[in-house]
């Protein structure tokens, strides 16, 4: 599936549109689930520091897991958007409370300065949020390419170790069979569902998943 074609832009739309339509309590359920498979993961540690995102229409919200990552010692970053154009963003520090402002996307970003941003490199790992993804680590995000953008630096074939790790969020409604991922599509190392953690394999047909 290509990701920039009329039908994936239907895809975008029907998986957006299951994912808003989750029951209330069904989405209780699937976030604390979530949120429990994020602690096996044992990313929210003393000291690191971990990209996340502030949730919007429909996505999975991380809140209960940003409390338990600040009250672990970790330090929180989340998106905010330098250039509307050129679809730029960087991650700078979340504040504990009330530290956001709407950006042009209606979207909650930080009130942090740009200047203000951590290199995504120094980053531990990023929560990334999706719309639909595959069990190869292929994600389909809104389009506009914020995300591999601000990624690219870890494509670098001359890392050995590839950091930061990359942590997809979703429910597990929003899985498709196979998505085909473009040069410049930055992977997932893993993602977490309320079902299970996938491990992805990209050069594989195949992952292996735990389930939560």
């Amino acid at each position: 599936m290509p990701q920039h074609t009329p039908e994936v832009g239907a895809v975008r739309r029907r998986l957006r549109q299951l994912r808003r339509a989750l029951p209330a309590a069904a989405r209780a359920r699937a976030e604390r689930d979530i949120a429990r498979a994020l602690r096996h993961l044992r990313i929210l540690r003393p000291g690191a520091r971990i990209g996340v995102y502030l949730a919007v229409r429909g996505e999975a919200d991380l809140t209960s897991s940003l409390d338990a990552a600040r009250s672990a010692g970790a330090t929180l970053y989340a998106p905010r958007i330098t250039s509307r154009r050129r679809s730029t963003m960087v991650f700078v520090p979340l504040a504990p409370r009330g530290g956001t402002v709407n950006n042009v996307f209606a979207i909650a970003e930080p009130r942090a300065r740009a200047g203000q941003r951590q290199p995504v490199t120094h980053l531990d790992a990023i929560l990334v949020p999706l719309v639909g993804f595959d069990r190869r680590g292929h994600r389909l995000g809104m389009g506009a390419g914020f995300y591999d953008r601000a990624l690219q630096r870890r494509q670098d074939a001359s890392r050995a170790w590839k950091r930061p790790r990359l942590i997809g969020v979703a429910f597990a409604l929003q899985e498709l069979p196979a998505i085909d991922a473009a040069p410049w599509d930055v992977g997932l190392d893993c993602i977490v569902t309320e079902r299970e953690i996938i491990r992805c394999r990209p050069d594989s047909s195949a992952a292996s998943a735990s389930p939560t």
